[in-house]
């Protein structure tokens, strides 16, 4: 069994999700700061997680450890158990289901625990004499080598435009050709006209200087999922900045985010598109795990050019237009505009975004794990043996699966997964291995972060208790090739391997964690797709490059 006692109860975060009309933009107001806006020190200056605001209490005022209290013993790297006992994937989260949610969402409870961390990495849970842990997360400065490495990258220095971000604390070796948000919003990648961001937690003012000083009055855009009173904190926090404005994600299905984490960077030398899996706040900036898939810089179309032009080979234009106009809002007419008037025929990825509704017919395959699963029926290789080929998927948050696994994983969502061109649908997928990744304890407990990391990774012990069977998919964390095992992962990334893992069919990165809330859920005998959040990631195949 999961032992609370010993990893300590991590509550399951309150959503406020309702059905309530949303209005669709807004400015900041000028009005007096409201009574909801007011928060404490110990609390993070933005709308985020309870699991977040947790860990930030945590990291404010942490324990105090006895020396005696530590185990100098490191314990060996033993094959996990299907029941993980002891291991306690017990952190809150944002994709629980609604019977889950409603249970245990007003239970604020946070027990103290007894730690027992190996000697060689002692817990990272103090305070620098020097620096705020905000400060050295935003400490960041890139050198001129750096700047030509990041250009070298842009051009042809990495085909597949997937980048990880870097990390501080690992070896710099480690971190090259890897890109901080800094990098990304840099003069070298064009000169700024106007941007959108969007996004699930947002710190604005850290987000303003993130931006050079010459880019930072020019227009930004901020799409959001805020209601009641963290919409008002969120709208408080740009009050100082004429120069940014809001669009308000309509959520209409009960325990819905908008998860999606994207850029749109428009210059005077074209566009940029850029999809990645961080928060736009200090932390997972800092000492995580993220990926990033950054777009060619897409020229302007001749003007008077029309239909379908600047389309590439994997339809990533249309498929982008139709992902911002489910948004239904007339504040991002302006970027499909943009969108329109750009070459994006270098695209070589396929996007794949989810978006809330209940969808029946053709539409039930644009969304979600069903539009997945039309792509690689499409496009994927179905190669002798491919049935051995396993599914590996790493996440930072888990859902309700169901009572077994052939309440969604092992059935709808597995069968998507499997999908191949030309592949015969009387394979078994049962026959298909799946592997999970997601950090253990001792991960959080010897992460460069420490115990704070593990407000990122949503879990709750209620959820989990009663998904036991989910366990025995699981594979803790490891990261050793890019120097990363200790920086928590809070990417999200679905692949289909060879058995020795030297060979790939495809591979996904997105914001879709393990959850149906991410991915979309059948109903009514097969015939709808219910999907309660927005989501988006790139899928990558062989047969585009």
């Amino acid at each position: 069994m999961l032992q609370e006692g010993a990893h300590g109860r991590w509550t399951v975060s309150s959503s406020d999700e309702s059905t309530e009309e949303n209005s669709d933009s807004e400015k900041p107001s000028t009005s007096s700061p409201l009574d909801a806006v007011h928060t404490t020190r110990s609390e993070p200056q933005y709308p985020c997680s309870e699991a977040r605001k947790a860990a930030h209490k945590r990291k404010a005022s942490p324990l105090k450890f006895d020396d005696k209290n530590f185990s100098t013993e490191i314990p060996p790297a033993t094959k996990q158990r299907a029941s993980q006992e002891g291991l306690g994937w017990c952190l809150s989260s944002s994709d629980e289901e609604p019977e889950d949610e409603e249970k245990h969402a007003h239970k604020e409870t946070l027990k103290e625990e007894k730690y027992s961390a190996p000697e060689e990495h002692p817990l990272n849970l103090c305070k620098d004499d020097e620096l705020s842990e905000n400060q050295k997360a935003e400490d960041y400065d890139g050198t001129p080598s750096e700047a030509k490495d990041t250009w070298d990258l842009l051009n042809g220095g990495n085909p597949f435009r997937f980048f990880l971000t870097k990390v501080r604390g690992i070896e710099h070796s480690y971190n090259s050709g890897a890109l901080h948000i800094k990098d990304i919003l840099s003069p070298l990648f064009g000169t700024l006209l106007s941007s959108a961001q969007f996004n699930y937690c947002i710190d604005v003012a850290w987000l303003v200087r993130q931006y050079p000083q010459e880019f930072r009055k020019k227009p930004l855009l901020i799409v959001h999922g805020e209601k009641r009173e963290s919409k008002a904190e969120l709208l408080a926090q740009a009050r100082p900045y004429e120069n940014i404005s809001f669009c308000q994600a309509k959520l209409d299905i009960a325990f819905g985010t908008h998860h999606t984490k994207m850029m749109l960077l428009l210059y005077e030398e074209g566009l940029r598109v850029v999809i990645h899996t961080s928060n736009l706040i200090a932390e997972d900036w800092h000492q995580k795990t993220q990926g990033i898939w950054l777009s060619p810089l897409y020229p302007r179309l001749p003007q008077g050019t029309t239909g379908l032009a600047g389309e590439s080979e994997t339809n990533f234009k249309s498929d982008l237009i139709s992902y911002l106009m489910a948004y239904n809002s007339p504040t991002l007419k302006e970027w499909i505009d943009l969108i329109q008037e750009h070459d994006l025929s270098e695209t070589r990825v396929y996007l794949l975004g989810s978006t809330p509704g209940r969808y029946q017919g053709s539409d039930k395959e644009k969304w979600g794990h069903l539009r997945l699963r039309k792509l690689l029926k499409e496009h994927a290789s179905s190669a002798p043996a491919r049935e051995s080929w396993p599914l590996v998927g790493q996440f930072s948050s888990i859902g309700s699966m169901g009572a077994d696994g052939s309440k969604w994983l092992c059935s709808e969502f597995q069968e998507s997964l499997v999908a191949a061109r030309n592949s015969a649908t009387a394979l078994l997928k049962c026959d298909v291995p799946i592997h999970l990744v997601y950090p253990t304890v001792n991960n959080v407990r010897q992460s460069l972060e420490g115990y704070p990391a593990g407000g990122s990774l949503p879990y709750s012990i209620q959820t989990a208790q009663k998904q036991l069977w989910l366990h025995s998919y699981f594979h803790k964390w490891s990261a050793e090739v890019s120097g990363r095992s200790r920086a928590i992962p809070h990417i999200k990334t679905y692949m289909r391997t060879s058995p020795d893992f030297k060979k790939i069919a495809w591979f996904l990165v997105t914001s879709a964690n393990l959850s149906k809330a991410a991915w979309g859920a059948l109903e009514k005998n097969g015939t709808q797709l219910m999907i309660r959040s927005y989501e988006l990631g790139v899928l990558f195949m062989p047969s585009a490059f």
